[in-house]
């Protein structure tokens, strides 16, 4: 799914400048991780990302390649993705800033305030 999301970055951004050219952040957990943490290794216009509820080899070996900010949701007793799997992610990333954020609960227990979590995260790292 890279190409497809760095043509849809491409089409935000306009082909003559005249789109928002302004830092980049991605937000995607579960499969939105699986999907955004290729496309944050291989695209420099992410300026930071919140990832979580995911793990695997593949996303591993593609972690090392995010430098950005990062904040990383995991669930305590998610049933779908490991905990081990989650905590190898989180370790993978190359970034100097990153946090994790560890709530008890199964994967679609994630509390309403890591929403607004995310936010503030952004808030700090995306702002003019």
């Amino acid at each position: 799914a890279v190409p497809e999301w760095q043509a849809t970055l491409d089409a935000l951004q306009g082909p003559d400048g005249a789109g928002t050219r302004g830092p980049v952040g991605f937000w995607g957990v579960s499969m939105g991780s699986g999907i955004g943490v290729p496309f944050a290794a291989a695209d420099p216009r992410i300026s930071a990302a919140v990832f979580g509820l995911a793990g695997g080899e593949s996303l591993t070996r593609a972690a090392p390649a995010i430098t950005v900010p990062v904040e990383f949701l995991l669930q305590w007793d998610d049933e779908v993705v490991p905990r081990d799997a989650g905590l190898g992610l989180f370790g993978a990333f190359a970034s100097r800033e990153k946090t994790l954020h560890l709530n008890p609960g199964g994967h679609q227990d994630v509390p309403a305030f890591e929403l607004e979590s995310s936010e503030r995260f952004f808030a700090r790292h995306l702002a003019g």
